[in-house]
């Protein structure tokens, strides 16, 4: 139980106000469907902290700082870029193309490729020794946390004009990647 405790709160802890966090409530913006959108979240998690934590100490003990940066820089402003996109299609044609459940599987995936929680990840695993305890409890700590963002985004957009809130999710994800760029251009990390 400790090494689920652990990496729950850990993950928990550290994806508040974190780019998946925010791409969490984009998504429930965008979509206004929370339960796809959750279990879009759980597939790609079980898929990005299983392989975390199994091959991920190879990966970031062999790409460099760097270039995890400039590629983290990339992700965040074209995520900005994708959010300040406006929605003019309705639902249904909308969702017929991808869905909700599907854009987050892959989107989520991705933003989590070098992230500190899949990097933590890592490290839990090689703490607790168990693949399988630190990936359900880093994977609960991301439904948490996320989980929060995309109810309340789902109630915003129902309450609050779907312009102001593309426009403040993209000054968030144009924030993050200039944080990495100026990473990227230091050097690492």
């Amino acid at each position: 139980m400790e090494a689920i405790i652990s990496s729950f709160l850990l993950v928990a802890a550290s994806e508040m106000g974190d780019k998946t966090q925010l791409l969490a409530f984009s998504l429930a913006t965008r979509f206004r469907r929370p339960w796809p959108i959750l279990g879009g979240i759980l597939v790609a998690t079980l898929a990005n902290h299983a392989l975390a934590s199994s091959v991920g100490a190879w990966v970031s003990a062999r790409v460099p700082p760097q270039i995890l940066a400039g590629v983290l820089a990339a992700t965040f402003i074209g995520f900005g870029l994708w959010t300040l996109r406006p929605d003019t299609l309705d639902e249904a044609e909308r969702t017929d193309r991808f869905g909700p459940f599907l854009t987050t599987v892959v989107l989520f995936f991705l933003a989590e490729m070098g992230d500190k929680t899949q990097l933590a990840t890592v490290a839990l695993a090689a703490r607790f020794g168990s693949v399988v305890l630190v990936t359900t409890g880093t994977t609960l700590g991301m439904l948490a946390s996320d989980g929060l963002a995309v109810f309340l985004g789902e109630k915003l957009a129902a309450r609050v004009g779907s312009k102001g809130i593309r426009w403040a999710a993209a000054a968030l994800f144009f924030a993050f990647g200039l944080v990495s760029l100026w990473a990227a251009i230091r050097g690492g990390t």
